[in-house]
């Protein structure tokens, strides 16, 4: 008995053997995860025919960015080192914001106002809070704010001073210096189109600064009587969708606008410099927003946690994997561009695999140009598949009943041909016996 047992328990594991071998050649060739030679998913943005050249100016340099990427879209000699007059403000704001609280209250010193200056109005030893000093300083570009602020903050004009280009070289500004807070015209003075459009997109980061230079008018409550303030950006005055940022001019700067504006979620940032009155500095800066707004645009061509595959199981292949993308992409592109996603997944998976695991993933270019490649990763553990379960899938394949008789057979024909060929065995004899 325990033989033929034994001869039993050989069968079956050679007929599940055998089943296994079959199934396994059966979908070899398709489980070997493939790429796609054409994309499985395509996204293209909403194209249009032609986009607008960029305006004719009168200013002798300008820039705009993006303001969330910091991304520069357009420069017009934007890299020359110009006199900037009282946009140099926006840092001085800037230094004061990282250095002391909006509530600490400053002590004017003495001011001597050269004529046509832009004050607020301080007098020597008046008390006014930080937070009204900045919106004297941003609102009406008062110089008397700005030399208030410095002393207030680092003690002496000088110290401040240094505070500035010390913020300046952390802000990566390579065609930036300062020698005042205020922004008279000093030959060492100066900044690019395209930096001190970085320090408007620093400034605002800044929710108070960023707020301070969307005010069309405000009232000062500190100091030693109200102030009713409005502000000297005309152009933010005439457009509502405009919202910042700092106006400057003397007569070696010429007018000067940093211009923001945000629409659909989107804001751009402008700097003109040089224009040759505010008519022209204005209609630079809303033209250069509005060719900004009429040529590019935000596109969202992958979402995280969206299935972007669905492989099956091997050995289980009714059930499927959802397959993620394990990040969002979020790119500024000219509205014309095309933006294709390619993706490169296995058509099976096998497990044990944990929860987000990189199994893909997906390639985001635009035209030539690649823009990101982000994992595709299992949106849930892959379970190991058993023996038991392999061979159950092996056992439910089409042809599978003919193998297993045709097996069967064949282990029972062994076994016959076993027998009939076994010696017989000899009768054990009586002496045999009794001497066992």
């Amino acid at each position: 008995m325990t033989r033929r047992l034994v001869t039993l328990s050989a069968a079956l594991t050679l007929l599940a053997a055998l089943l296994l071998i079959a199934h396994d050649a059966g979908t070899a060739a398709a489980a070997t995860p493939t790429v796609p030679a054409a994309p499985k998913l395509s996204a293209r943005s909403a194209g249009v025919a032609t986009l607008p050249a960029p305006p004719k100016l009168s200013a002798r340099s300008a820039a705009v960015f993006e303001s969330s990427t910091a991304t520069p879209v357009f420069g017009f000699d934007a890299g020359r080192e110009r006199p900037i007059a009282s946009t140099t403000k926006m840092m001085t704001a800037l230094v004061t914001v990282s250095a002391v609280p909006l509530t600490k209250v400053c002590t004017a010193p003495p001011y001597q106002a050269q004529a046509a200056e832009s004050l607020l109005g301080l007098r020597a030893g008046e008390r006014m809070t930080v937070q009204d000093l900045l919106r004297g300083l941003l609102i009406v570009s008062g110089n008397d704010a700005a030399a208030d602020l410095a002393v207030c903050v680092s003690g002496s004009r000088e110290r401040f001073v240094e505070q500035m280009n010390a913020d300046a070289r952390k802000l990566g500004l390579q065609h930036t210096h300062f020698t005042t807070p205020i922004g008279l015209d000093s030959p060492r003075n100066y900044a690019s189109a395209g930096d001190l459009t970085r320090i408007a997109v620093a400034l605002r980061k800044n929710a108070f600064l960023r707020g301070t230079v969307d005010l069309r008018h405000v009232t000062l409550a500190s100091g030693s009587h109200p102030r009713t303030l409005t502000n000297r950006n005309t152009l933010l005055l005439a457009v509502p969708w405009v919202n910042g940022v700092k106006t400057g001019h003397t007569n070696a700067a010429g007018y000067i606008l940093v211009a923001s504006g945000s629409q659909r979620g989107l804001t751009f940032v402008t700097s003109v410099i040089g224009d040759p009155n505010e008519a022209t500095r204005n209609a630079d800066a809303l033209a250069l927003l509005k060719w900004a707004y009429a040529s590019f645009h935000f596109v969202k061509p992958v979402t995280r946690d969206v299935v972007y595959a669905r492989p099956k199981l091997r050995y289980r292949e009714e059930d499927r994997i959802d397959v993620v993308a394990q990040r969002s992409v979020r790119q500024l592109l000219k509205r014309d561009a095309s933006v294709r996603v390619t993706v490169e997944a296995p058509e099976r998976l096998q497990g044990p695999l944990p929860r987000h695991a990189v199994v893909g993933r997906l390639i985001v270019r635009a035209g030539t140009r690649t823009l990101a490649r982000v994992p595709l990763i299992t949106a849930r553990a892959v379970p190991e598949v058993t023996l038991l379960d392999r061979v159950g899938r092996a056992v439910a394949r089409p042809g599978s009943l003919v193998a297993i008789v045709a097996i069967s057979g064949s282990a029972a024909l062994l076994l016959l041909l076993r027998r009939r060929h076994k010696k017989p065995r000899r009768p054990r004899r009586r002496a045999d016996m009794e001497a066992a």
